[in-house]
């Protein structure tokens, strides 16, 4: 080599080195957040490329939050987007818990369409089951070293609603979500953790229904994905097999012919007004299932049904 070409060649190399180096080291890193029955390392890298600049709304429903190992499996995964430097917000049901604690105090519960009847008694037995179990994810995730935020309605309450129907008491409609509150938690890499729960125009707390709460906080920040996590693997074909990727159209139309019916139809119409308002797609996943949120979001394969428009 004359002078020049050798300085070229030394600095390509040790371009090249650095790389390689920088590399090695990220997929050790990976390696040691990732649990060994997660995706594989290489998906994982390419996804976190992919949706460092996007937000992720995930619900995580009620009925699935029985089991205190699926409780503390959904935590683990919390944690590792988290610190993989990814930007959740996580909307929580709480159904059974909310039910228990009306068993204790003989109160029965009267449902119209699937929702909840709410009187001045019950409101205020739902608000404090919801901010009890959010001060849970609170700090159960704290406990893992990942900072979150509790947002509910004694505090920092960020959903403005309307009443749903007048029969239904005090269950509320999503009118208007404050995005401030919500992007300013996420710039100092902490996680939202959103109670299902709104105040009317003269502070009255509204019960609302888990999916309808995370639907209408993926449309106002226009997230990346929206995921609703369940007790079912997703959207099942007439032979009961799982679709991995499915439009709004083909939805709607297996809602049509009943192939959809009962409690999957709200679910559905959730991510379907998510997808058709700003939301990119919307996943229907097995929550009880390991690290089905980490395999929905890092691999090629996914865990669910995607919804596109």
């Amino acid at each position: 080599f004359n002078n020049g070409s050798a300085s070229i060649y030394y600095e390509k190399n040790n371009s090249q080195n650095d790389n390689l180096n920088f590399n090695l080291n990220k997929l050790m890193d990976l390696k040691k957040i990732l649990p060994e029955n997660g995706p594989p390392i290489n998906e994982v890298n390419k996804y976190i490329e992919k949706y460092k600049n996007d937000l992720i709304v995930i619900k995580y429903g009620g009925n699935v939050l029985i089991d205190r190992n699926i409780f503390d499996n959904f935590i683990t995964d919390l944690s590792i987007l988290n610190k993989l430097g990814l930007s959740v917000i996580v909307v929580h049901g709480g159904g059974p818990r909310i039910k228990r604690e009306l068993d204790k105090s003989n109160i029965q519960s009267k449902f119209i369409r699937g929702l909840r009847v709410t009187d001045e008694k019950i409101i205020n037995i739902v608000e404090s089951v919801l901010i009890d179990f959010n001060n849970d994810i609170v700090s159960s995730l704290d406990k893992k070293n990942t900072e979150a935020v509790s947002i509910h309605t004694k505090k920092d309450n960020i959903i403005e609603v309307v009443p749903e129907a007048k029969e239904l008491g005090f269950v509320g409609l999503p009118n208007k979500i404050n995005n401030d509150i919500l992007l300013n938690i996420i710039q100092q890499n902490k996680i939202p953790i959103i109670s299902p729960l709104g105040l009317d125009k003269n502070n009255q707390t509204h019960n609302i229904n888990g999916d309808t709460a995370a639907m209408a906080v993926a449309k106002s920040v226009k997230s990346r994905r929206l995921l609703l996590m369940t007790n079912v693997d997703g959207v099942l074909n007439k032979e009961k097999k799982l679709i991995d990727e499915i439009s709004s159209s083909e939805i709607l139309e297996m809602v049509k012919d009943e192939t959809i019916t009962e409690g999957m139809i709200p679910k559905i119409s959730a991510c379907l007004d998510a997808v058709n308002n700003g939301v990119t797609a919307a996943g229907i996943i097995n929550g009880t299932k390991q690290h089905s949120c980490l395999w929905e979001i890092f691999s090629d394969k996914g865990s669910g049904t995607l919804i596109r428009k």
